[in-house]
């Protein structure tokens, strides 16, 4: 995305006039640098292959819009909606996406770096083989996501929703499991855990490891 034309971004907050006109200046898709886009109404806007850099963009409607290859990097995105977006091969890179809600999204290929997901909705979203490192998804509904063969690095699943998730093959060993009871351990089925992870789940049923 080097070749990207750069969108000087306005004074002040920008809305859905402000972005659609600079698409239409730019003719393609294009590079947003450090636009304040907070609030913003963006459902069902052509951007595909854009790109965001340290822009400010909590709570805005995403909703319905293609993103197809778009690449977010630094970018403040807590509480945003996303239902229905197109994502594909889309990446998030030191984003902010606490309280995010990723509902009925079309994600092949989409990828998290070094993300804050607290608490965001992810349900259903494949990680199929996939690295993820540096992500915090702890409290995050990940019910139905498929982390099969996928590797966590230094990822935080503490207190996550992953009822119906797969993880056979999974390696958690890099991850932050919280404690574990007995039920919770079920739901990790087929992953691979460290020896320090394994003892801390018989630690929470009451069993001394020596």
């Amino acid at each position: 995305m080097g070749d990207l034309p750069e969108l000087a971004a306005p004074s002040g907050a920008a809305g859905r006039v402000a972005v659609e006109s600079a698409l239409r200046a730019a003719g393609r898709s294009a590079r947003f640098s450090g636009w304040t886009l907070a609030d913003a109404d963006l459902s069902g806007l052509e951007l595909a292959g854009c790109e965001f850099l340290r822009c400010r963009a909590a709570r805005a409607d995403f909703r319905s819009a293609d993103l197809t290859e778009a690449r977010f990097k630094g970018c403040d995105l807590n509480n945003t909606r996303w239902r229905g977006a197109r994502l594909p091969a889309a990446t998030f890179v030191d984003c902010k996406l606490t309280g995010a809600q990723f509902l009925e999204i079309a994600a092949l290929g989409l990828s998290f770096a070094g993300c804050l997901l607290v608490s965001a909705g992810l349900r259903g979203i494949s990680f199929r083989r996939c690295e993820v490192e540096d992500v915090d998804f702890q409290g995050a509904d990940l019910a139905g996501c498929d982390f099969r063969e996928a590797v966590l690095i230094r990822c935080n699943l503490r207190e996550a929703h992953v009822a119906e998730a797969r993880f056979e093959g999974a390696d958690l060993r890099g991850a932050d499991l919280g404690t574990l009871r007995l039920a919770d351990a079920s739901r990790f089925k087929g992953a691979i855990i460290s020896k320090h992870q394994a003892g801390q789940l018989l630690a929470g049923l009451g069993l001394k490891v020596v």
